[in-house]
């Protein structure tokens, strides 16, 4: 006992006063941010409260108030009842001590309860003083990063372990206080020396030091200039947000963040413990949850609804399980995402990507198989790889799975294949049921054939909430209204146009000739004289005026031609959109694909993307459009959203506008009530962690079968007879 001892216990003070000073400067970096936030909130409060009419006291009293003398006062909203005070409202004639100061106590309940679910919004496009300084307050906590929370946390841990046992060694500072200490004393003292010791030497083990020293360089680093602040905005906007949420204690609902699963699995999710360190990019609450199900059931769909972040969710998994000494993941991907995966990948994580695609696949995998990372592939190319032997594979992650959900395909046999050989399998997908019910079913059975069995003898026929229960073990999906409360607006709006004399034309020859396709996209057979496109100019030229950019989605490639024709600002009569980019198609290589995206994305001021909603409607993002035009109601719903998805997605920071240009009367009209059929289905059994059935046949109409369907009523409706 000497001097080694107060050398251990002098480490043991320097590294608690770093955690001391790292906490006590991110308490004043929160301080500062909760401080600019306050007269945001405060206004939306207000607002919130002077539209709430004074009705509403009665509900937060189970009725038991006589309201109707207040009113006659004047006070109309509780925003006015709570300024009126104690004094205004025992003047009014009825309304006594008692009955003010019930008044004044539901008032503040629905104030705090309105305040509690708040979110403030940041507009960009309105920068002012105010929103310009949360801005820049939150930018010294985001700018952190997932290592300035990695350090606060560990921070926290230090200075709780470190505190007692410093207080405890200090007799072995001197000889005269450990003979003053006493022999329980001394024992004592040398017990927490050698605690001391250990966690030191555990956070030298860990660079905990140098971890604390960055992340309070970070925190103390001067503010940057008002743009550096909002540019900053416009490309991390999820992170500030997540940022706001924590800050204001505005989690979203625990239930609607944990999928509405049975307490006993979220319980057990709860429990699992992940490492983040390969991460590059902070999880908001409900994605760290998403990870922890994907390796705790290691088996599982991820269900989320687009835009909520499912990438980062897997690649939380992967670095998890990458920390914990596995090298080989597969991520396997419709071709036009491939890129952005290798992208994420790179960006978000240090893992190393090795993409599995063209020519040289081949030889790319024999390096992935030597070297080990995330090898990214194709459902095609999947096919020309040997399935890996058992323990081989750390984790197959399965991008858009819908895309496999027929079993008797030869990409769904493959996975299949590669799933089988896997003790973990993350299965991606926000449309997990488009036309049948029973497609579920078939996931599902990749990750557990028993579960499926169970499914088909025991809950199909029992609704929604018994599938729902079923299917919790392997099943998760969250909702972006529940989970990400700080997105802009979505605002959709159907356009309505009577087909002008020239598409009424087109439409009847393709009613006579049975051509449903035709009958689709007749209203762009004439472009000199379409109705549709002279809407669609109408609404481009708005958005332009607005310095909005704008993506048209269709179907069909000849309806993007004639789009792109009529918006081109090159031709001879500028359009006022911007710059056209595209046509975007399935033609169109993934490396391509993602240029013109980040083009469009990159354009000063309007812009157009015209793009094929099949390719660019899954797996690209395009949040720099705040305006999307679909130029006909699509067959299957889950086709809209995805597109929708692309623009409306977590990191957007703009209200997103949503124009569907439909006529009335003919194939549009009828193709919008199965549209709205289709989409309650899905709603009553997958939005919220539920695939189910109502009986054996619900709704279960393949698009052959709607295509004749429509033909033979249109048909009818023009009277157009069958050539005998």
């Amino acid at each position: 006992m000497g001097r080694a001892e107060r050398e251990v216990v002098a480490g043991g003070v320097r590294l608690h006063e770093a955690a001391r000073s790292l906490l006590d400067d991110h308490e004043r970096a929160v301080r500062a941010a909760r401080e600019a936030l306050a007269p945001l909130l405060d206004d939306e409060v207000t607002q919130t409260l002077d539209a709430m009419p004074v009705s509403r006291l009665q509900e937060a009293t189970e009725g038991r108030l006589r309201l109707d003398p207040v009113e006659r006062s004047g006070l109309r909203t509780v925003r006015q009842v709570l300024d009126a005070g104690p004094g205004r409202l025992q003047q009014i004639p009825g309304v006594g001590q008692v009955t003010s100061t019930h008044l004044l106590g539901a008032a503040r309940r629905l104030a705090d309860a309105v305040r509690e679910s708040t979110a403030v919004h940041i507009d960009v496009d309105r920068p002012e003083p105010r929103t310009t300084a949360l801005v820049a307050a939150l930018r010294v906590l985001v700018a952190a990063g997932p290592d300035g929370r990695r350090a606060v946390t560990a921070a926290g841990t230090l200075a709780r372990r470190l505190g007692p046992l410093l207080e405890t060694a200090r007799p072995v500072a001197g000889r005269l206080r450990m003979l003053v200490a006493g022999r329980d004393g001394r024992t004592r003292a040398l017990a927490a020396v050698a605690e001391v010791r250990g966690i030191a030497e555990e956070a030298a083990r860990a660079g905990t030091g140098e971890l604390l020293a960055q992340a309070s360089v970070d925190l103390l680093r001067g503010p940057a200039s008002e743009a550096a602040a909002w540019v900053d905005f416009e490309l991390r906007a999820a992170e500030y947000y997540g940022v706001l949420g924590e800050i204001a204690g505005q989690a979203p609902d625990t239930a609607a963040a944990e999928g509405f699963l049975p307490a006993g699995i979220a319980d057990a999710v709860r429990a699992q413990q992940l490492t983040d360190t390969g991460l590059r990019v902070s999880l908001r609450g409900y994605q760290t949850f998403g990870a922890r199900f994907a390796l705790a059931r290691r088996r599982v769909v991820l269900g989320d609804e687009m835009g909520l972040g499912k990438t980062v969710q897997a690649l939380a998994v992967l670095t998890h399980l990458a920390a914990e000494g596995q090298s080989h993941f597969m991520v396997v991907c419709p071709a036009g995402v491939l890129v952005n995966w290798t992208r994420e990948i790179e960006t978000r994580s240090r893992l190393r990507a090795v993409p599995l695609h063209g020519p040289g696949r081949q030889d790319a995998f024999a390096d992935w198989k030597g070297r080990g990372g995330v090898a990214v592939t194709t459902f095609d190319a999947l096919r020309g790889f040997p399935a890996p032997g058992g323990g081989e594979l750390g984790m197959l992650v399965v991008d858009e799975a819908h895309a496999v959900k027929n079993p008797r395909t030869l990409r769904a046999q493959a996975v299949a294949e590669w799933a089988a050989r896997c003790e973990r399998v993350l299965l991606m997908t926000g449309t997990p049921m488009e036309n049948r019910v029973t497609e579920f079913r078939s996931l599902v059975r990749m990750l557990d054939p028993g579960l499926a069995d169970r499914l088909d003898t025991e809950a199909g026929l029992a609704g929604s909430v018994a599938f729902r229960t079923a299917v919790a073990p392997v099943y998760l999906r969250r909702n972006q209204d529940d989970v990400l409360t700080e997105l802009p607006s979505l605002q959709h709006t159907d356009e309505w146009e009577e087909l002008s004399a020239s598409d009424e034309r087109a439409y009847r020859e393709a009613v006579a000739a049975g051509n449903f396709m035709a009958m689709r996209r007749a209203a762009y057979a004439h472009p000199e004289g379409s109705a549709k496109l002279q809407r669609l100019r109408d609404l481009v030229r708005e958005a332009g005026e607005n310095g909005s950019k704008v993506v048209v989605f269709s179907y069909f490639r000849d309806v993007l031609d004639a789009v792109h024709d009529a918006l081109d600002s090159k031709g001879p009569e500028p359009r006022g959109g911007g710059p056209v980019f595209g046509p975007l198609t399935g033609g169109v290589p993934p490396a391509r694909r993602q240029a013109l995206v980040d083009a469009f994305s990159a354009a000063q001021g309007p812009a157009v993307l015209v793009a094929q909603i099949q390719a660019a409607g899954i797996g690209l993002n395009i949040q720099a459009a705040s305006v999307v035009i679909l130029c006909e109601p699509q067959i299957k719903p889950t086709l809209e959203h995805q597109a929708v998805a692309r623009a409306h997605r977590i990191g957007q920071v703009r209200s997103v506008r949503v124009h569907r240009l439909l006529a009335p009367g003919g194939v549009d009209e009828r193709m919008v009530r199965i549209l709205t059929t289709k989409d309650r289905l899905f709603d009553a059994y997958a939005r919220r962690s539920a695939t189910a059935e109502a009986s054996p046949d619900a709704f279960d109409v393949s698009d052959a079968e709607l295509a004749r369907r429509i033909v033979a009523e249109e048909r009818a409706r023009l009277g157009v007879r069958d050539e005998t």
